[in-house]
């Protein structure tokens, strides 16, 4: 490539990450301006950041690499100029942006031009969101200022034993310290906070943003992303009913050819999000799930059925993006209500109301399967009918309603014997939470055989692809 970006552990994630042979190097003669400090006798190649752009199986993407040999990939001026001036060009010609951070966070010996290099940079974030997309890799260190470019990206991932993200380290924390909870760890992002997609080795996370860019679309002008389909469009999903419980193993089996893309897939597990593909488009999934199997068929997380507020907020940040990228939607419904613990209960109408409000406010295709239970206003967020989906499917064994019968048919005839109790449940869910009385009042638009279901759902998403919705004029929502 002929330039110094490739002989370093920052130039080599770029190697790894690009195409053979496509990275163009932007600004490498570059480097810092600052000479304060005895800054003027440091060496600062390329200002401590490889820029650019190359392609990923074909598609152009610009990337960044922080170069942590170089003041410890420390931030200044010209290193923040350099990163926004992929973004300007990233904006303009319509591609993702990649950044790969190992970076010891703000160049004190720049103190005031560093801090507006922080802010230029969070404002380019700010102007990208919503037109490309942008995924963020952590390496090493991402602390103080820096942690929220990662939290500005779409998707976020961390090396598992070297990369620490934080605002503040674990030991200014008080009554905290990194022996005691490693807040900075990538464990602790990812399974805690919520922030990162997923943690692996440098070398699965490349794998990873590889494959997630082969899934999303360029810009928000483009439709969707899609890849010729070899899978069969009819395609039988036998013993699909018995997945009911994981939702994770239906968005697989329905795909073309098996393939799920996980987001935050060890956060608020109760609630699955990603992308798969049907009939070679891309579609973002939201499902409940209350089990979590492994490949041996054996549960490894259980979980009560009922939407937590981490899981609503995760949802609802997820729709979001496939809204504003133009990927249709859908959902898996099995959920038994709203979570009752002290957490769920200060966050739960909030983190509910975030993801009603998503649903209910984005355009693109939406579709809905109840696999399972589906009762009371934990159903009405999931994507019903009532806040705006498009079609709307059940499995035979479905349960649409207020609450479980049984329960239902306690309190109605509250004091009598069990047999009466018996009868009058059985009355209630055949006139109330069956799927054919959800059907023959219009909440659901068919009942169909569980391994029929990729079918129904590819051909749903045919027929919507030309969906156009029109909504009121106003800036933007304020939930």
């Amino acid at each position: 490539m002929g330039n110094i970006a490739t002989e370093n552990a920052a130039g080599r994630r770029i190697t790894n990450l690009l195409d053979a042979g496509s990275f163009v190097e932007i600004g490498g003669a570059v480097t810092a301006r600052a000479t304060d400090f005895n800054m003027r006798e440091k060496e600062t190649p390329a200002d401590g950041v490889i820029t650019g752009y190359g392609v990923i199986d074909g598609n152009l993407v610009y990337v960044y690499s922080q170069d942590a040999s170089v003041l410890n990939g420390a931030m200044g001026e010209m290193h923040a100029k350099k990163i926004v001036n992929i973004y300007d060009m990233a904006m303009k010609m319509g591609a993702p942006v990649i950044g790969l951070i190992d970076c010891a966070g703000l160049r004190l010996q720049e103190a005031a031009d560093a801090l507006n290099a922080f802010g230029t940079l969070y404002l380019k974030q700010s102007m990208a969101s919503g037109v490309v997309p942008q995924i963020s890799a952590i390496f090493g260190t991402c602390g103080g200022g820096l942690s929220l470019v990662p939290a500005l990206t779409d998707f976020t991932f961390m090396e598992s034993s070297k990369a620490r993200l934080f605002v503040n380290s674990p030991n200014a924390i008080a009554d905290n310290n990194i022996s005691k909870c490693n807040t900075s760890s990538a464990e602790y992002q990812s399974e805690k906070a919520g922030l990162v997609d997923g943690i692996g080795t440098e070398e699965e996370i490349l794998a990873n943003i590889r494959t997630l860019i082969c899934m999303l679309p360029s810009n928000n002008e483009e439709d969707s992303s899609y890849s010729e389909c070899t899978d069969d469009l009819n395609r039988v999903c036998a013993d699909i009913e018995n997945a009911a419980d994981d939702a994770a193993i239906i968005l697989s089996d329905i795909s073309d050819g098996s393939a799920f893309f996980e987001t935050k897939k060890d956060f608020a597990k109760d609630m699955v999000t990603g992308f798969i593909r049907l009939n070679g488009m891309t579609v973002g999934a939201v499902a409940n799930r209350s089990k979590v199997y492994n490949e041996e068929s054996e549960t490894v997380a259980e979980f009560d059925g009922s939407l937590s507020a981490d899981g609503a907020m995760k949802a609802a940040e997820f729709i979001e993006f496939c809204d504003a990228f133009n990927i249709p939607v859908l959902s898996i419904t099995n959920v038994s209500g709203f979570a009752a613990t002290v957490y769920d209960e200060a966050h739960l109408a909030k983190a509910a109301a975030k993801l009603t409000f998503a649903f209910a406010n984005a355009t693109v295709p939406k579709v809905n399967v109840v696999v399972g239970k589906a009762f009371g206003s934990a159903y009405a967020v999931m994507n019903s009918k009532a806040v705006g989906a498009d079609m709307v499917y059940a499995w035979p064994s479905a349960e649409i309603g207020m609450m479980d019968a049984g329960l239902a048919a306690k309190i109605m005839y509250a004091g009598s014997d069990a047999e009466i109790l018996k009868e009058k449940a059985a009355e209630y869910r055949e006139l109330q939470t069956s799927p054919l009385s959800a059907a023959r009042r219009g909440y659901v638009d068919t009942i169909i055989d569980p391994a029929d279901t990729r079918k129904y759902v590819i051909g749903a998403f045919e027929m919507l692809f030309t969906k156009r919705e029109d909504r009121p004029m106003k800036k933007h929502g304020a939930v």
